[in-house]
């Protein structure tokens, strides 16, 4: 393509250059003819102006170009509108006030662009497009759309007419926001207004010292009202200050504070006391800047005085208070004891070092936060009964109940709660001591505990020797039954009655697990006393049935109490059973440990009813059943004791939901147990 120029009068067009082999490929005019990378240069070059009355970049006037050109090189935010439908461009100056209308305002109508502010500036516009009145306008308020909603801004802006062969062709418009010049002239007035307002009530008097001339002019009354003296009798100048109003002590820093800002330049800042005609002592303080004249001489400082006598007696007041409420504050924050403070409605003001200790809340987590985030839900009504008490003045003391930690677990607390008052004797509050009874609470237990063990251990005893004669005679009556039983399967299962009678006989001489047994720890195998218990209950569990499926990969043996294990096993099988009365599927496995420890892992898994999340804590305290008509609940408690007195350890794992339940103890049993006399040597 070969571009053509026209005169003034001309449009720009291209027509195809033909060469020899054919028409030839030039660069693209459009990007020789808006100048720059600009953001707009680029959008503008890239705009489908055909379909706008511009028509194609190519077909543009030259003083079309060279306006929109000029206007892509202005730092100034500029808009030309083009034409008589008055065609948007604008650029990127101009793109943070179009906020979302950018980049679709590009092409568009100017009234459609800025439909919001047409109406205050169509007057100008047209003037200008159709009568070629310049306009110039300060700081006029046109509200336009910020991102969507309607804001009022300030503007100045300039229309000049573009004129293209002595018709305006369009206009040139640069403009600027000074909303914020706008809006802070008005707020200095203001605040002029209320700086004279604001010294009157703020008391400060206000002066003029003119320091090379030792001259004071004295703006105010309240100035004399400071320094105790009347209108007639005049300012007092530097020298009379330093001499017979200043208190001797202040005198130097007072020199101090003048060096610095007649030699530094920097803000004048004293505090000190001064002697009143009466002789009466007052505090004062006198801030004021240095201030540079028409001339540029700097001797001048303009200032505020003010009587801080009162100021200073709080202050004295108030150290003495602090000091005092730091010693207090030292005595909480250093207690053992959890202290807080809350108000009436029970919200959590203060929070001491020993709190987050026992709660694991920090001070910044609780302060401001109800005292309920501590109490168990079904304790609410309590703090209620409390603060009952506390807004008629009572006191509550050794209140014992529970609170809650970080991590969800209960304490066992004692409370003694007072009220706290305001000068007036008004009740304000509450001050807390808290202190944790967890531990007596435990002992108090483990005495109970240890009751019951005694008084079970009396009954076992008596037990054992009731059913050790019937045991015996049972026993006898098998003997002198095997001669009679020819049948192979017959003997077996005789065989499993002696075998499980004399392990009734050994139970109770165990006296409920609280007598150890003597027999001594043998090398055994875990798998071949679980094929044993399985035998036992195998036709148990046929009967209600419960599939057993079993995974028995470990042949090792390891050193063990064989009577001891049989009963672990047996005891969480029956619970299995016990768990599952419609039926279900029980699975015993027996497995090498993978990875250190080195020992073997017992694993007896059910899916029958399974254990509220509630009660797996307690499952192995000794008399805790959560079946109300069976069990004695010491079933899990001697096995936790067999199994960690063979230095093993043992979990459980249980749900009850209706879609994923059922329970799975883990047992794990070291290669080298405690019964294992060849590894300890």
């Amino acid at each position: 393509m070969v571009y053509r120029r026209g005169g003034s009068g001309e449009k720009m067009g291209f027509e195809p250059q033909i060469g020899p082999n054919g028409p030839q490929a030039t660069e693209r005019p459009s990007e020789s003819l808006i100048t720059g990378n600009s953001e707009m240069a680029n959008l503008i070059r890239a705009h489908p102006w055909s379909a706008t009355r511009l028509g194609p970049i190519e077909a543009w006037s030259e003083t079309l170009v060279a306006t929109v050109n000029l206007m892509l090189h202005s730092p100034f935010p500029t808009i030309l509108s083009w034409g008589p439908e008055m065609v948007f461009l604008y650029n990127d100056a101009a793109i943070s006030t179009l906020t979302v209308k950018h980049p679709t305002a590009l092409g568009a109508l100017y009234r459609d662009v800025f439909h919001e502010a047409w109406d205050l500036v169509s007057a100008d516009l047209e003037a200008c497009l159709y009568r070629g009145e310049t306009a110039v306008r300060d700081n006029v308020f046109i509200p336009i759309l910020f991102n969507g909603v309607l804001e009022d801004h300030y503007w100045n802006y300039s229309l000049i007419p573009v004129y293209e062969n002595g018709r305006i062709g369009g206009v040139y418009d640069a403009f600027r926001n000074t909303t914020d010049f706008v809006i802070g002239a008005r707020r200095l007035r203001e605040s002029e207004t209320r700086l004279k307002l604001a010294t009157g009530v703020a008391k400060l008097g206000v002066f003029v010292w003119q320091t090379v001339e030792d001259r004071a002019i004295w703006e105010n009354d309240l100035m004399y009202e400071i320094f105790g003296r009347e209108p007639e009798d005049g300012p007092v100048n530097g020298a009379v200050f330093m001499s017979e109003v200043l208190h001797p002590d202040y005198r130097k820093a007072f020199q101090r504070a003048m060096e610095s800002t007649l030699q530094r330049g920097e803000a004048f800042d004293f505090e000190g006391m001064i002697c009143l005609p009466d002789k009466t002592l007052r505090w004062i303080e006198v801030k004021g800047q240095l201030q540079v004249q028409m001339d540029g001489s700097t001797g001048q400082i303009l200032g505020t005085v003010r009587d801080i006598t009162q100021i200073k007696r709080s202050e004295e007041i108030l150290r003495e208070s602090s000091k005092r409420l730091a010693e207090l504050a030292a005595i909480v924050e250093s207690s053992d004891d959890v202290i807080l403070s809350k108000d009436l409605n029970g919200i959590i003001s203060s929070w001491n070092a020993a709190a987050t200790r026992l709660f694991g809340y920090s001070a910044e987590e609780m302060i401001g936060t109800s005292i309920l985030k501590l109490i168990p839900e079904h304790l609410h009504s309590d703090e209620e009964i409390i603060l009952g008490s506390i807004r008629v003045g009572k006191r509550v003391e050794h209140f014992e109940t529970v609170r809650l930690t970080k991590d969800g677990r209960s304490l066992d607390v004692s409370l003694t709660v007072s009220p706290i008052r305001d000068q007036q004797g008004h009740v304000i509050g509450a001050s807390k001591i808290l202190r944790d009874i967890s531990g007596r609470k435990r002992l108090e237990q483990s005495l109970l505990q240890a009751e019951k063990i005694a008084a079970t251990g009396r009954m076992a005893a008596t037990i054992a020797h009731e059913i050790n004669n019937p045991l015996e005679a049972v026993i006898n009556l098998l003997y002198l039954l095997r001669p009679m039983i020819i049948n192979p399967e017959g003997i077996n299962y005789l065989s499993s009655a002696e075998d499980e009678l004399g392990r009734v006989s050994h139970i109770a001489k165990q006296t409920l697990g609280y007598y150890r047994e003597h027999a001594s720890a043998r090398s055994a195998s875990l798998t071949e006393i679980v094929l044993h218990a399985i035998t036992i209950y195998e036709p148990r569990c046929a009967g209600v049935g419960i599939e057993i499926s079993r995974s028995l990969d470990s042949s090792r043996q390891v050193v063990l109490r064989r009577g001891e294990m049989m009963q672990v096993i047996s005891n969480l099988i029956a619970n299995s059973i016990s768990a599952m009365p419609a039926g279900g599927v029980l699975s015993v496995s027996v497995q090498d440990a993978v990875g250190s420890p080195d020992g073997i892992v017992l694993t007896v898994q059910d899916d029958g009813v399974g254990i509220a999340a509630e009660h797996l804590p307690k499952v192995f305290d000794a008399f805790f059943t959560t079946r109300s008509t069976v069990g004695t609940g010491i079933g899990l408690f001697v096995a936790k004791q067999f199994v960690e007195g063979h230095g093993g350890q043992i979990e459980i794992q249980s749900s009850n939901y209706p879609e994923n339940h059922g329970t799975s103890v883990r047992i794990f049993l070291p290669i080298s147990t405690a019964y294992d006399t060849s590894a300890a040597e």
